[in-house]
């Protein structure tokens, strides 16, 4: 088999970790954008958002709803800060299939976040193999999203920021130990679990989007994940241990690709 250091599409990372029951509960419902499935998924919760199915920074992701009230139903979509909105259903999606620009797309249930000072955020988790080879969740750091926009990524202007300062003003201090420490596991069992399925993986980054219930939702996968971002912390100690996992697994591949060609010879 070929191992693997990425994978791409969202839709087939979804469905290899919807093989998991666990996993699977957490994960907002989600498929391939068509006509029928936006109809279908509008009226069932009336919040999605579409993505590409390949795409890395939030780039191309649309926030779509579906409000009604006594003047009638509407339909609106935004990307970035700019909002279309439409008073029939057949207009709306034929300006989001321009949108779309004919590229594969996925439709996911909307999840409303918690917001900070009104603005949404998730949490990244760092998953990574640790020099033993085990599953480690090494960091946790919270993105808040830009003014006006609806993503939270750091490279559309999202804000890296303290978990605990996110989650402080939503909880006391004993829930926050507990949401955490759900979290750190979360990570941990989708990297081994992801890993039983395409191995090769040796970091990921999973976005978590907390609800109102603080129901942590897997928004996403990242197989290919910017470590960076955890030196935007004042706190640099998650920073110090990304990086040492990162090193330490460059350092076993140089091994590893070093005694494949001893064992040539």
């Amino acid at each position: 088999m070929k191992v693997k250091s990425t994978l791409t599409s969202k839709w087939i990372k979804t469905k290899v970790l919807l093989r998991s029951p666990e996993i699977a509960v957490l994960i907002p419902e989600t498929v391939k954008l068509n006509r029928d499935s936006a109809k279908r998924m509008l009226d069932k919760y009336g919040m999605v958002y579409v993505k590409p199915e390949v795409g890395t920074y939030g780039n191309g992701v649309m926030r779509v709803e579906r409000r009604a009230d006594s003047s009638g139903v509407t339909y609106r979509y935004q990307q970035g800060t700019k909002a279309r909105t439409f008073s029939t259903f057949e207009a709306f999606y034929q300006s989001l299939n321009t949108a779309t620009r004919g590229r594969r797309y996925l439709i996911q249930r909307g999840i409303n976040l918690l917001k900070v000072g009104g603005r949404r955020f998730d949490i990244r988790v760092m998953v990574q193999l640790s020099p033993k080879g085990k599953w480690e969740t090494t960091g946790l750091i919270g993105r808040v999203a830009a003014k006006g926009k609806i993503v939270t990524n750091y490279h559309a202007g999202g804000k890296p920021t303290a978990v605990e300062k996110l989650l402080s003003p939503h909880m006391s201090a004993a829930q926050q130990e507990i949401v955490m420490k759900r979290l750190k596991r979360l990570g941990g069992d989708i990297g081994r679990f992801l890993q039983r399925h395409y191995p090769g993986f040796k970091q990921l980054g999973v976005d978590i989007g907390l609800d109102h219930m603080l129901t942590p939702w897997i928004i996403e996968v990242n197989t290919n994940p910017d470590p960076y971002i955890f030196n935007q912390l004042s706190n640099k100690s998650m920073y110090r241990k990304v990086m040492a996992y990162r090193r330490a697994q460059k350092g076993t591949s140089s091994r590893s690709r070093t005694l494949g060609v001893k064992r040539r010879k």
